[in-house]
């Protein structure tokens, strides 16, 4: 395998060099290239899809850079499809296999154009689009299929709008539900101290990055399990729900907002503004809401505001009085994950490399630990090390590494909130998982610029820290391994085989392996470019 990270490569250095290098001469102009209205609208539409999540709607940056044409112009056509085609080491990804070379030419001069201001959303536009598909009161009060519904893995199918049900005892594909597009998460109500909710990981609510938030019942047929759906933004990233079951929250990355529905009708009730001055003094209004999480100790969410570099903890006790308290940290909070107690949370804030810890009991900031180049939990991982004790890790965007460190103040105070180890993978990635039962941890590598190393998992020993096993996944081009998931008793790991591609016929799959021997144990193909992966009972329980 080839060791990307801690050093540059020679393509890193060239694109370096020109961006360094003298300025075009539509950039000594300071004019940017023209376009047809119909290459704009093409040119709009692809940034939203492959674009936006990083630098922002308004191209101001947040985890990538910033690509207002005050310093597009500067880079010039040229500069601008080089990294485009080949993507950097700090975590951006080569385009040249998923857009053509017409298509990264429109986009180099489709980002030296002005951006345009999307809409804002009303309550009054979301309740229009408000649809009901099965009545509460026609809701089985038995499951219809006879399956081990919580066994069933729910897979995002990004490129087409849907989620695939597939039932993780027989192996099946059952159904393919339409969602929003490039579904990003996909939650139910936890277990939650003092509450209780019967049949928690019956109901699953599903965010689409347009926005549109759908409501999932498993107890349905197959043709029926699609039960409600509310557009709460343009474009949104994540979904919660609460403790008690009453409620679901959608956090908007346009417009800025957050969004609280009743979870059983999917009705929007209530929109705040995450627009504000963040930790630096300074008004933000693109503030997007990233992370979501529904806190197991108290009837509160917590709520990331990317930009602003502020948890929100929302009290949901009582709507009409809503109980906001602020929490500072550092920016650019993005997604993070509970510790074994569920009481402290830890999540990345990836531009000032640190992972930020909320204690959501006290409603502070408890730490905020160093560490490399853009952390990025994903849906997290905690295990126990013969040094530290109970710990935490993450992979990272921008160098290939896991950092782990401990987060056991009250058993390990002297380890808690400091870095325990690191392991040097062979390139950066975006998601960590393991299981109680399982002695290893498993990471992805699927931001290396490298095919080989995005195609690629590697497993890590617990005790030893060392890279047991390299597993390529696939070697067709355009192709990528990404996310782990472990099954209901941590006997098999789910593995995604992703085409980065847009494709209207199945072209990706999922690769199942036995958690102990690390060999191939089965595979489920007819899957469209398959992402995240989200087991049942392993989501429900908190089991990271």
């Amino acid at each position: 395998m080839f060791k990307t990270n801690h050093r540059i490569s020679a393509l890193s250095m060239a694109i370096g060099l020109a961006i360094s290098g003298i300025a075009t001469t539509a950039a000594a102009a300071n004019q940017a290239p023209k376009m047809s209205e119909a290459d704009f609208e093409k040119g709009k539409s692809i940034y939203f899809q492959r674009c936006a999540g990083c630098h922002g709607t308004l191209r101001k940056g947040a985890t990538g850079k910033n690509l207002e044409p005050k310093n597009t112009i500067k880079l010039g056509q040229k500069r601008l499809e080089k990294i485009i085609t080949y993507g950097t080491e700090g975590g951006m990804n080569n385009f040249d296999d998923i857009l053509s070379k017409s298509e990264i030419s429109l986009m180099a001069s489709y980002i030296q154009q002005t951006p345009p201001i999307p809409p804002e959303m009303p309550l009054s536009l979301m309740k229009e689009r408000h649809k009901v598909f099965v009545d509460p009161k026609d809701y089985p009060s038995k499951p219809l299929h006879g399956r081990n519904w919580k066994n069933f893995f729910l897979v995002i199918e990004r490129d087409v709008g849907k989620i695939a049900i597939i039932d993780g005892d027989k192996k099946e594909v059952i159904a393919h539900i339409p969602t929003g597009y490039a579904v990003h998460v996909l939650k139910a109500v936890e277990h939650h101290e003092g509450m209780s909710v019967p049949n928690p990981g019956r109901f699953w609510y599903v965010m689409g990055r347009d926005g549109m938030m759908t409501k999932v019942d498993l107890w349905q047929t197959p043709d029926k399990m699609k039960v409600a759906q509310t557009q709460v933004a343009y474009d949104a990233r994540d979904v919660a729900v609460s403790g008690d079951g009453k409620y679901v929250i959608g956090g908007g990355y346009w417009p800025p907002h957050f969004v609280i529905l009743d979870a059983l009708t999917m009705e929007p009730l209530k929109v705040v503004s995450a627009r504000g001055v963040n930790v630096d003094g300074e008004y933000v209004n693109e503030s997007r809401v990233a992370a979501v999480y529904d806190t197991p100790h108290a009837p509160t969410w917590l709520v990331s505001m990317k930009e602003l570099g502020q948890m929100w903890q929302v009290d949901y006790s009582d709507l009409d009085n809503l109980q906001i308290t602020e929490i500072n940290s550092a920016k650019y909070l993005h997604d993070g994950f509970f510790d074994p107690t569920g009481r402290y949370f830890q999540i990345a804030a990836n531009a000032s490399n640190k992972m930020v810890v909320i204690d959501s009991v006290e409603r502070k900031l408890e730490a905020m630990i160093d560490v490399d180049k853009k952390p990025h939990p994903g849906p997290g991982a905690n295990w126990n090390d013969p040094k530290c004790g109970p710990v935490g890790g993450t992979t990272h965007l921008g160098v290939g590494l896991i950092t782990v460190w401990g987060n056991d103040p009250a058993g390990h105070p002297d380890q808690a909130w400091k870095v325990c180890y690191t392991v040097e993978t062979d390139g950066p990635g975006v998601f960590i998982r393991t299981h109680p039962k399982s002695q290893y941890v498993w990471a992805d590598q699927t931001k290396s610029p490298d095919d080989e190393v995005k195609q690629s998992i590697q497993v890590i020993d617990k005790k030893t820290h060392e890279i047991v096993k390299t597993i390529r996944l696939t070697e067709k081009k355009g192709n990528a391994a990404v996310h782990i998931e472990f099954n209901d008793d941590g006997s098999e790991v789910w593995t995604s085989v992703w085409n980065r591609g847009d494709s209207k016929k199945p072209n990706g799959e999922i690769i199942i392996f036995d958690a102990k021997t690390l060999k191939e144990k089965a595979r489920v193909k007819g899957l469209y470019a398959p992402t995240g992966k989200f087991n049942v009972y392993n989501r429900v329980n908190h089991v990271t």
